[in-house]
């Protein structure tokens, strides 16, 4: 399990759309250490799929 900041899902997002799946695997080796690239490719898709959660509703 790693954590991926904001700035890295965003390259790796660019690098998806840029060049394909492959790309942003490699992106993701730029920055995480995942020797698997069977592993690497199913956490990019994990990364494109993310959206931000929602916000609560306001207080009234």
């Amino acid at each position: 399990m790693f954590t991926v900041s904001e700035d890295e899902r965003a390259a790796i997002c660019r690098a998806y759309e840029e060049g394909g799946e492959w790309a942003a695997v490699a992106e993701l080796h730029r920055y995480f250490s995942i020797e698997d690239n069977q592993s690497a490719l199913y956490a990019v898709r994990s990364i494109l799929r993310w959206r931000p959660a929602s916000l609560p509703p306001p207080l009234r």
